[in-house]
């Protein structure tokens, strides 16, 4: 028996709401039963099929960990002098290898440069494992159904913000529905935002007065 990580993230780029990771590990014997449910990369599913796996791939998997990352520690990372975006993702995602302990990981990179973000990677890690990092690595059933899991539990978060804050769009910074939220309620909710992005610097900032 091989235990199996795949480790993948969802809600990178919004400048609202959390960044959620995610790491699941399965037997490698297992990784049938996920193609047979069709477990694929999370953007090439509907939301309806996500939801729908979203169970059924908690219960093949022999075990997962989902960490949420709220976005004033976002903005904490990327306003620091040590750290950035990448490398909070690289201690998260440690957290999740440390703790699932896999034989094999595979970890979809957020850096372009995949040889020195594995060896920071590396670094933290408490455990021995065959570690890979791709670009792109959904392609891998183990790494697919980390992504489904982020992704529904991050669409949750925002449907439950909605309920208690109003529409906000789909959170990206090119949706007008999302500008028009964050115009009106930058100084009224401040803590939804990411104010590390560009987008609540150009819209927010100069606009915080008028609120």
């Amino acid at each position: 028996m091989v235990l199996l990580l795949g480790a993948d993230e969802a809600g990178r780029g919004p400048v609202i709401g959390p960044l959620v990771m995610c790491g699941v590990v399965v037997e490698d014997k297992d990784l049938a039963k996920l193609a047979d449910i069709g477990v694929k990369d999370s953007k090439l599913l509907t939301e309806r099929k996500r939801e729908a796996l979203f169970e059924p791939i908690k219960n093949i998997v022999k075990k997962y960990k989902l960490i949420i990352i709220e976005p004033q520690e976002i903005d904490d990372a990327v306003n620091s002098t040590s750290l950035n975006l990448n490398f909070l993702e690289a201690i998260k995602t440690a957290l999740i290898l440390n703790e699932l302990k896999p034989d094999k990981a595979i970890v979809d990179c957020p850096s372009n440069n995949i040889s020195a973000y594995k060896e920071y990677l590396q670094n933290l890690l408490t455990v021995k494992m065959d570690l890979t990092l791709e670009h792109n690595a959904e392609k891998h059933l183990q790494v697919a159904a980390a992504s489904i899991l982020a992704k529904v539990t991050r669409d949750r978060i925002i449907e439950e913000m909605k309920k208690k804050y109003g529409d906000m769009g789909s959170g990206y910074p090119s949706d007008p529905k999302t500008k028009a939220f964050l115009l009106k309620n930058a100084k009224k909710y401040p803590e939804l935002f990411r104010k590390s992005w560009a987008t609540y610097k150009n819209l927010a900032q100069q606009n915080l007065k008028d609120y």
